[in-house]
């Protein structure tokens, strides 16, 4: 096997290609990289196809193209193979759809003894996963390689050829079939995931209408900007989605922008797949390439390499992207060209694949085995400066996300400690404020049964007060543990009758404090929609707090006032003054530390009145104080 690369110059294409080399050969390929127009391509078939009809000839047009050490754009660089013992075949497919088109082209070029399938596919508006699928559909060990076509970043136009035929669309390919011919594949990525995990919400097959909550236009401004946003997809291609699939980091690169704000990616994503953002990591990229495509591959026998590599690698990094492609062209003849998706086989899958560099290591040599694990010692790469700054630049960016994504696991696993501690403390608050209440029911049944048979004495009387004050003490507890059940439920309410019912209630425990209630209405019926508990849990906690407060042989005066269709309901008395009232309805704040109590209970009102829109008003001077509920709207 032998290899011949071409840049077509100004000279006349004689001059450049001596054909009389190909004159007597039976299996030519032909492959054509075009960066220019396409009449530019018609007028080298027809040359070129003149001086060898026998050739088999593919083309693509390109973003860019190799020939040996060289990259080039708006070029055109010729390859021409010659094979031995390898037998060649053609075919091109235009079918209704990409799946359909791979299909189609398989069971054309696939027969037993095919080793590889070169194809090239038009790069707007085939889908190459699709297209991929097809050909596994009919043969999924065949070694498929090539790539979508480019138009160097337009995004208007591609075309591909076959033999003497240029298509805008569906796919061309070649198969190479023998018992001697040796193909070795890899590929290098090099982008690195960076940032938070984003989820697909929105799909169809490679159109994607939601990411997080967000259109992909907008996902693209929020993260990269305004300015790449409005350039996609030409601008941001080099940072693609990356999702795994088979063990494989896959990036999906934007290839067409909608008016709804959706994005078409080259290949497939799903509904659920996690991706990341990626970014080019350049001291990868710029590390010894050949040993890291084929450190399982012996190359020193190679005969030809072809690689197609992503726009993005050559336009992430146009001025050092001839580092990855130097140490191939030292071994062998190296031709390919920049694509909008390359072609890669992996263990029985075909894949789709974004920003990487595939390559294509041939030989027809007697002996080799690329499944020998020789790595082959190439000198390393010389650095400019401003490669150095791109490659610290890159390894800062790479283990500052490494150290965010070790502490976001960190976080992660402290917030799910504290998730777990609090519905463990949750469930235990249940169970005790369950279990409190039987012996409580007990204690009371049997204080009201003493004094029914033997009378009041004033020990029982204290216990009841006490009682009553832990009764209010675990209604609290009992609606905070269960509030998230508490029925929603609201019906109508005789104000007048309820609270002179919990006045009555909490009476005897006001006389144990030295005070005592006086309650005054200006109607002798109000009707309110609410819910009883909440309603309870305001009046009881306002109600235990006089009595706790109030001064000694005070009055507590509480008060129902009806104006327009509002009612106040007014609680005041003499006690100390309120030195902070923009505490008080703070949870756990106590003004007096020596009082009974958790604090709880003004937060605990304090956020029902916010839920049921109840008005609050506080006010405080030297020994006295009133707190105001409106309740709006009654009847």
């Amino acid at each position: 096997m032998k290899t011949y690369n071409y840049t077509i110059n100004k000279e006349p294409l004689k001059s450049l290609i001596d054909f009389s080399l190909f004159k007597d050969e039976k299996n030519i390929l032909i492959q054509i990289f075009c960066g220019e127009a396409k009449n530019i391509l018609e007028n080298i078939l027809d040359e070129i196809l003149k001086e060898l009809p026998n050739a088999i000839c593919i083309g693509s047009s390109t973003d860019g193209e190799i020939n040996n050490d060289k990259i080039s754009t708006l070029n055109t660089v010729i390859t021409i193979s010659v094979f031995e013992k390898t037998k060649l075949r053609i075919a091109k497919v235009d079918e209704e759809d990409s799946y359909s088109n791979g299909k189609r082209l398989a069971t054309l070029l696939c027969k037993e003894d095919t080793k590889l399938l070169i194809t090239f596919t038009d790069g707007a508006k085939t889908n190459g996963e699709e297209f991929l699928n097809g050909i596994s559909s009919i043969n999924n060990k065949v070694i498929v390689s090539g790539g979508m076509a480019g138009d160097n970043a337009y995004f208007t136009q591609t075309f591909i050829s076959c033999q003497n035929e240029i298509l805008t669309s569906g796919a061309v390919g070649v198969s190479l079939s023998s018992s001697n011919l040796k193909v070795c594949n890899a590929y290098n990525f090099n982008w690195s995931p960076i940032g938070i995990e984003h989820t697909i919400d929105e799909v169809e097959q490679n159109r994607v209408y939601k990411i997080s909550g967000l259109t992909p236009l907008d996902f693209y401004e929020k993260y990269l900007g305004e300015y790449v946003a409005k350039s996609l997809p030409a601008t941001g291609i080099e940072f693609p989605l990356i999702v795994q699939k088979n063990n494989i980091p896959l990036a999906r690169a934007v290839i067409a922008k909608h008016e709804d704000g959706s994005l078409s990616f080259a290949g497939n994503l799903h509904k659920g797949d996690v991706v990341k953002l990626g970014f080019g990591n350049v001291e990868l990229i710029m590390s010894n390439p050949l040993k890291s495509l084929f450190s399982k591959c012996c190359v020193k026998d190679t005969e030809t390499f072809f690689i197609y590599a992503c726009m993005a690698r050559r336009r992430y990094m146009p001025d050092l992207i001839d580092i990855e492609i130097k140490p191939f062209s030292k071994i062998a003849p190296t031709a390919g060209f920049f694509t909008y998706g390359e072609f890669y086989h992996n263990s029985g899958n075909n894949e789709l694949l974004n920003q990487t560099l595939t390559i294509l290591a041939l030989s027809e040599k007697d002996g080799v085995n690329y499944e020998e694990k020789t790595i082959e010692h190439i000198e390393d790469t010389k650095l400019s400066d401003h490669a150095k700054s791109l490659q610290a630049l890159t390894h800062l960016i790479q283990q500052s996300s490494k150290d965010y994504n070790k502490q976001s696991k960190e976080l992660e696993i402290g917030n799910i400690y504290a998730q777990n501690l609090i519905a463990s403390q949750k469930q235990f608050l249940k169970h005790a404020v369950h279990e409190t209440n039987t012996p409580l029911s007990i204690i009371m049944g049997n204080i009201e049964m003493f004094e029914m048979e033997y009378g009041k004495n004033k020990y029982l009387s204290n216990i009841e007060v006490a009682m009553k004050n832990i009764f209010s003490i675990y209604d609290d507890l009992s609606y905070l543990v269960k509030k998230d059940q508490v029925n929603q439920a609201t019906h109508k309410i005789d104000l007048v009758d309820f609270i002179r019912s919990r006045v009555e209630f909490f009476a005897s425990s006001a006389l144990k404090f030295k005070s005592k209630f006086k309650f005054q209405t200006n109607k002798n019926k109000i009707i309110l929609n609410f819910n009883e508990i909440k309603l309870q849990r305001i009046v009881d906690n306002n109600l235990t707090n006089a009595i706790k407060y109030t001064l000694e042989n005070e009055v507590i005066n509480v008060k129902l006032e009806v104006h327009n269709a509002n009612c106040d309901f007014v609680i005041e008395s003499r006690s100390a003054q309120i030195l902070d009232p923009q505490k008080i309805f703070e949870e756990y704040y106590r003004e007096e530390v020596s009082k009974d109590g958790f604090g709880l209970g003004l937060n605990l009102v304090k956020r029902i009145c916010s839920e049921e829109n109840v008005g609050i008003k506080l006010e405080s001077g030297e020994n006295w104080a009133s707190f105001t509920y409106t309740f709006k709207g009654v009847l």
